[in-house]
């Protein structure tokens, strides 16, 4: 309450001095002004509330801070990212910061990549947090795909000569001789195989899909299977489709890697298992517009999922995690999906592809 009368905003002797029709003036002044003060405090929290939506929808995380570093305001995703938060504020970044100043920087935290960056605006400091663990391992898979490629080149040429004086070889009339150099084809195939799966993955595919017949499939895995080193006694079990005349719209060369892949992996898991043989599975099958392949084993269990389908990685004893991430992609650039369905005896691959 104002202490002094004159201190009121409007002079109470000036109202009474003033005509009706000048009161009606000041009236309809006051009524503006109110008007326009409740637009203002209306418009005031409706982009308020338009500010705290926008920022509630960002992929980052930002904090809010007071200059003593307490938190004024934060949004919904800095729950995710707590500990970023702590290392940040732990290491003092925040203290390295002038005002008119920004800072950006990058850090680990459970083995993820994070991006922060800190503006120091008058009274306020504004942290933000974007996790960039798979841009880092995209920049990563790219150098070592690159230098696979490299190498690929590389090891291409003597491996061809390697092949020639193999094939000599194998003229050979003696038994023992033969043998030794059908191993070592069978160790060339390998590489070539690991060579065109490495310059593959790195450069990208392209698909030519045509009409094959799934006898064709059926075909080369048996080939590709004789030229496999294992030591089990393993059982291959093609569905009754395998051996019929139908056709399914696909690239032939691509999607044979895949099956190999998938059938290799197999024999793997069974070789690492404990069990004296083992059974692998490859069925197929029709359902309305999709062409189901499916792949199945009674070998070892897969021990971490989240690493499947990642380039350069496996917790197999054979390979090097390139077989399954180059197989995603042929599926993937046949617009398929693939999934994993886990049972008590056996695994099973099935890859659906749209015809």
């Amino acid at each position: 309450m104002l202490e002094n009368p004159s201190d009121s905003l409007i002079n109470k002797k000036l109202i009474k001095n003033l005509d009706s029709q000048d009161k009606q003036k000041v009236m309809d002044s006051l009524t503006e002004i109110i008007n326009i003060s409740y637009k203002l405090e209306f418009d005031f929290h409706e982009l308020k509330e338009f500010y705290h939506k926008f920022i509630e929808i960002l992929p980052q995380a930002v904090w809010v801070l007071e200059s003593e570093g307490e938190i004024f305001y934060q949004n919904s995703k800095t729950h995710e990212f707590a500990g970023v938060f702590s290392i940040i504020k732990s290491r003092l970044f925040v203290a390295d910061v002038k005002i008119g100043q920004s800072y950006e920087s990058e850090l680990e935290y459970k083995d993820n990549a994070y991006l922060f960056k800190i503006n120091y605006l008058k009274d306020k400091i504004i942290v933000t947090a974007t996790d960039i663990t798979k841009q880092k391992r995209q920049e990563r898979l790219a150098s070592m795909g690159q230098v696979s490629a490299h190498l690929a080149h590389e090891i291409r040429n003597p491996v061809g000569s390697i092949s020639l004086l193999t094939s000599s070889l194998l003229k050979s009339n003696e038994l023992q001789t033969q043998n030794i150099a059908i191993e070592i084809k069978k160790s060339i195939w390998r590489i070539e195989r690991l060579i065109n799966a490495t310059l593959l993955f790195s450069k990208g595919m392209n698909t030519i899909l045509k009409k094959v017949k799934l006898k064709m499939f059926k075909d080369e895995l048996e080939t590709c299977i004789s030229y496999y080193t294992y030591l089990k006694n393993i059982d291959f079990i093609f569905s009754p489709s395998f051996d019929s005349e139908h056709e399914v719209m696909l690239d032939f060369d691509l999607f044979s890697i895949v099956l190999q892949n998938f059938v290799f992996n197999a024999i793997d898991a069974i070789e690492e298992n404990d069990k004296e043989s083992g059974v692998i599975e490859i069925g197929f099958c029709q359902k309305q517009k999709e062409s189901i392949f499916s792949i199945s084993d009674n070998g070892k269990h897969i021990e971490d999922k989240t690493i499947l389908f990642e380039a350069f990685k496996t917790t197999k004893l054979k390979g090097n995690g390139l077989g399954l991430a180059l197989s995603k992609q042929i599926i993937q650039a046949h617009n398929g999906k693939i999934e994993l369905e886990e049972h008590k005896n056996k695994k099973v691959f099935v890859i659906k592809i749209p015809q």
